[in-house]
């Protein structure tokens, strides 16, 4: 349970404590008062055991009713027996009508406000009654306690009325600290599912973007090795050796992945060295003519965006030697004011850029009604390939724009803002 969840009973406690002992001092005042009283004694013994047996008629029904705050058939039978007592400890000591301040505070905690108002006035009359009743309906002792008593009428409506505001305020508050626990476990437990979320998808992509590319390399080359064996040793040597290359970056890559560190190729390497070797393994692995260049100063960049700029490289070579059936390959990383980027274009096959939109909408709206999310690459069995690559460049603040055409080839560029540009700016 949380501690605001434990605060409401706590606080109610606690108030009752206070409460607690405003009625023993009631009871020991009005008592007091009554044992000192003018009265024949028999008649004092009355009042002061009917104001003793207030005491456990509210320990035993009425301070459990008013800490529950229930309505039941109990909210009737405590107040009637208290008036009940108070009336009979009146009649016999009219000392005992000093008990009203502990009287209708506890009526108008267990009754709805217009009986607990009704009973208070009747209270507050009763002395006035009871000394009229005794044959003292005469001199200022009775105009006294007649204006004492419209006193009281008035001060037990007030008193009434500010003890409600309390108790409701206190349900209010109560229902207020539920509601909060209920919404912060909801908030609690909808973030934890986001989290889970966020790391599977963040999983899906990094396995995509390393073991998954590595494994097709590895087969494409197999496949290689395969029809070379018997007429081309020696390029079947080549290619059994490029395999080994790769299949230990897969491993280096794996044991980094799942250390939650740095990829490999950035450890020991800048950004620029790193894209070189991944365009020389393209060569390497398809034959294609691969060109890579670096345009502007280069300079460190943080390694989210390293990362981020490496990743998308790769999806993009991976895209070209699956789909794109191309003889060369451009990719620039340019260093801008502001900015870093990196493009990647082919002379291949293209697509229609229109068409593969309006496929990636529907597959959207089919995923969102199966309840889940499914990237749709360049023809990408996957299903993390550019929408993959987009939400990376996304993560970092960058865009990315593909521009296709049938038989005119694929560009793929990614932009990233620099924080430093805007600091020279300032």
């Amino acid at each position: 349970m949380t501690r605001e969840a434990r605060r409401a009973p706590e606080a109610r406690v606690r108030w009752f404590g206070l409460w607690d002992s405003y009625f023993v001092i009631c009871y020991l005042v009005t008592t007091g008062l009554v044992f000192a009283s003018g009265v024949p004694q028999d008649l004092r013994l009355i009042a002061i055991g009917a104001l003793t047996l207030v005491v456990p008629w509210y320990a035993g029904l009425g301070r459990p009713l008013m800490l529950r705050h229930e309505s039941d058939r109990r909210n009737t039978v405590f107040p009637v027996g208290l008036f009940v007592l108070f009336g009979v400890a009146t009649a016999a000591d009219l000392m005992s009508s000093f008990a009203l301040f502990a009287v209708i505070p506890m009526l108008m905690m267990s009754l709805a406000t217009r009986p607990a108002l009704v009973l208070g006035v009747l209270g507050n009359l009763l002395p006035v009654t009871m000394m009229w009743l005794q044959g003292g309906a005469a001199g200022r002792a009775v105009l006294f306690v007649l204006l004492a008593s419209l006193l009281g009428i008035a001060l037990s409506a007030l008193l009434g009325l500010w003890i409600k505001r309390v108790v409701r305020q206190n349900k209010e508050h109560a229902a207020l600290i539920e509601e909060l626990r209920q919404n912060r476990e909801q908030v609690a437990r909808l973030s934890h599912q986001a989290g889970i979320s966020a790391e599977r998808e963040r999983l899906a992509r990094e396995i995509h973007d390393t073991l998954a590319q590595s494994l097709t390399s590895i087969i494409s080359l197999v496949q290689a090795v395969d029809a070379e064996v018997e007429a081309a040793p020696a390029a079947a040597r080549q290619h059994l050796a490029l395999v080994g290359r790769v299949a230990k970056e897969s491993l280096v890559e794996a044991r980094a992945f799942v250390a939650d560190r740095t990829p490999a190729s950035l450890q020991e390497s800048s950004l620029a060295q790193a894209l070189r070797r991944q365009a020389d393994g393209l060569t390497a692995q398809t034959g294609l003519l691969v060109r890579f260049a670096v345009e502007g100063d280069e300079r460190p960049l943080p390694m989210a965006v390293n990362v981020v700029l490496l990743r998308a490289a790769q999806e993009a070579g991976a895209n070209v030697r699956k789909h794109a059936d191309a003889r060369a390959v451009d990719m620039v990383l340019r260093y801008g004011a502001g900015q870093v980027g990196l493009r990647v274009a082919d002379d291949g096959n293209g697509f229609d850029g229109a068409a593969a939109s309006a496929a990636e909408r529907d597959e959207e709206r089919g995923a969102a009604g199966r309840g889940q999310v499914e990237s749709q690459g360049q023809g990408d069995g996957g299903g993390f390939g550019l929408r993959g690559m987009a939400a990376r460049v996304a993560e970092i603040g960058g865009v990315m724009s593909v521009v296709s055409e049938p038989g005119a080839g694929t560009a793929v560029e990614v932009k990233v803002p620099l924080e430093e540009a805007a600091d020279e700016e300032r």
